[in-house]
């Protein structure tokens, strides 16, 4: 029987669908499906490496395809400053810069926080749209016929072709300044589709989530690593406190590197990832103990660059309005890590030993790392502009395409790098009341949670009888509670929230943290139920996850033009209370009781409970009176 290639055949034919059109329909969703997974690979490691095996052939840039699409695109007004006054900054901000501290010069972390009321496009180096982009000539040709002529010469003196302007003989550049391909420029973070953002996300999640959970889960094997090693509870618990020192001190180094053009953030993060999870064999076959804290140390170190720098990853992505969200849900990964970490690895130690979490450790990150190769594309859009600039060289041949990053960052010197890395971040935390105050707040909630984990052990083992697996299923109620906020706040966030408004979240999850201390503290008692001091945990989670959001976008927003070295400096503080508060934990709740231990927590925590609210109601007196926080908050 014959069947008409229609899908309506029992209609007229004037409205059948040819099996063409339904193949090219097919073929075109296909082709768009393979065209996003190219463009989400291209900027890879894995990416990098097709390119590089195939001598550019695979995974190709817009301009390699077409090499006058730059030619549309050049920044005249920025090329223009370049060849007056020799840097892309206004002309009459010269004398001022001049006079500035060196500790306030411009340095590849300007742009990494947005201004809520700035218009942008997200380029990260200033550029505001097409303003300042222009036709080099007509129909795309430049001014010169000869496209490897740098610019024309006047009476002797350079010009800038581009822009038409004298290249001062003393202090100009002759640079043309490429950006973006327009508002839409695809490569452009900040114009990534929603899918791809949430995607990338994702695995910042991940590697979040797989280096948090390497501080708690060697908790679950402490207590056999002092009969392997014949050293006392203290002693062990040093390879808790030395790996979350070594994550406090990596992000002082490897936060500001990542702001710089020529490196970006997927070598940090890749690179850092692999000796990570290599550097866990020398924590499995330590042959000391001595070698154990070494390896617990340097783990936390090289694992360190997500858990500051991972907020700037989705900055480059998220708009203001936008960013809190994904602040939120990287912070919510952040607390999985260490809550899941005594679950995932105490069945394991009760089961297999102490080296069995650290081999699910190894497990987690290996397959982050694999993952990551494959699938993180570079955020950072100066080190995107940069390899653009670069490869916009190699195609014309012309030395003087260069990007704004590109030319910032040239202009650095070791001193500035120096200062960048070692001193900024400190000098910012001690000399900037605000950051000061916020950053001891958050460091004491972090030392908190990690002088309250100990009081586990005694609690659910010792007076409830648990064993080491069901003991980590105790910390499951911290991790309720993070669930619980996450829909509360995003309301907040859509409906009530404006942009000044960043600190209110944080009155409430001030009052929580005494509530979670004080409920478990006397509820945990053989005579009460062991549900109710599990309920009272989840408290925690809930102020946590409050003072954690508020602080971090408060001060992003309020330091913009520092927002690595803020980060650095938070999550070094942070860390500091988290690596010494355990080491007296036992002898406090032994000494105090589990009552008035954290009783004591509890009391100290309320003392700080004024801190949001003295700082939204004088924060900006107190930012006024500051050189270097963002007066108009």
């Amino acid at each position: 029987m014959f069947m008409s290639p229609c899908f309506l055949s029992h209609v007229s034919s004037s409205n059948c669908i040819p099996i063409p059109l339904i193949s090219w329909i097919f073929l075109s969703r296909y082709t768009r499906k393979v065209d996003k997974m190219k463009e989400l690979i291209r900027d890879t490691v894995f990416g990098h490496f097709l390119r590089l095996v195939s001598r550019g052939k695979l995974m190709i840039f817009e301009e390699e395809r077409d090499p006058s699409l730059w030619k549309r695109y050049v920044d005249t007004e920025k090329s223009g400053r370049m060849a007056h006054h020799g840097h892309t900054g206004e002309a009459e901000k010269e004398n001022e810069k001049e006079t500035k501290d060196t500790d306030d010069s411009e340095s590849p972390e300007r742009g990494i926080w947005q201004k809520e009321e700035e218009t942008t496009n997200g380029n990260g180096n200033g550029n505001t749209g097409r303003q300042g982009q222009a036709v080099l000539g007509q129909n795309g040709n430049t001014r010169n016929s000869s496209e490897t002529r740098l610019g024309s010469v006047d009476n002797g003196q350079q010009r800038n072709e581009v822009s038409g302007v004298l290249v001062d003989p003393e202090k100009g550049r002759d640079v043309n300044v490429v950006t973006w391909y327009g508002d839409h420029d695809t490569e452009n973070p900040i114009n990534w589709s929603t899918p791809k953002k949430f995607f990338v996300t994702g695995m910042i999640c991940l590697l979040t989530f797989s280096v948090y959970i390497g501080s708690a889960i060697y908790s679950a094997g402490t207590q056999e690593i002092t009969q392997v090693f014949g050293v006392s509870t203290v002693a062990a618990t040093l390879g808790l406190t030395l790996f979350v020192a070594g994550y406090g001190l990596g992000p002082m180094i490897w936060a500001p590197m990542s702001e710089i053009p020529q490196i970006g953030r997927n070598p940090i993060y890749i690179g850092t990832l692999v000796v990570f999870v290599f550097f866990q064999f020398g924590v499995i076959y330590a042959k000391n103990f001595g070698m154990l804290l070494a390896f617990r140390f340097l783990t936390g170190f090289f694992g360190s660059p997500v858990l500051a720098t991972g907020g700037a990853s989705l900055a480059d992505m998220y708009r203001p309005a936008k960013r809190a969200y994904a602040i939120a849900i990287w912070g919510l990964a952040a607390i999985c890590g260490p809550v899941l970490g005594p679950l995932v690895g105490g069945f394991a130690a009760q089961h297999k030993g102490w080296k069995w979490p650290i081999w699910e450790l190894l497990w987690l990150s290996g397959f982050a790392l694999i993952v990551l190769i494959i699938c993180l594309p570079e955020t950072s859009s100066a080190n995107i502009l940069y390899r653009r600039s670069r490869r916009l060289r190699k195609l014309t041949g012309r030395k003087d395409l260069k990007c704004e990053p590109e030319i910032v960052g040239e202009d650095m010197t070791a001193k500035d790098i120096a200062m960048m890395t070692l001193i900024r971040p400190f000098s910012l935390t001690f000399t900037e009341p605000i950051l000061f105050l916020l950053n001891l707040y958050i460091a004491l909630i972090y030392g908190l949670l990690y002088i309250w984990f100990e009081s586990f052990v005694i609690v659910f083992t010792g007076i409830y009888g648990f064993n080491l697996g069901l003991e980590g299923l105790s910390f499951v109620g911290i991790l309720v509670g993070g669930f619980v906020v996450i829909g509360p706040f995003f309301a907040y966030l859509y409906y009530i929230q404006e942009p000044q408004k960043r600190l209110p979240p944080a009155f409430v999850g001030a009052f929580c943290i005494p509530i979670c201390m004080f409920m478990f503290g006397w509820t945990a008692r053989q005579s009460v139920h062991w549900i109710v001091p599990i309920i009272g945990s989840s408290f925690f989670t809930i102020g946590a996850f409050l003072l954690f959001n508020s602080v971090l976008n408060y001060l992003g927003d309020a330091y913009p033009e520092y927002a690595a070295s803020v980060l650095a400096g938070n999550d070094f503080l942070r860390s500091s209370f988290g690596a010494g508060f355990p080491l007296f934990a036992g002898a406090m709740y032994k000494k105090l009781g589990v009552a008035w231990a954290s009783s004591l927590l509890g009391f100290l925590a309320i003392a700080f409970i004024p801190i949001p609210f003295v700082l939204y109601f004088y924060g900006e007196r107190i930012r006024k009176a500051s050189k270097r926080a963002r007066h108009d908050l």
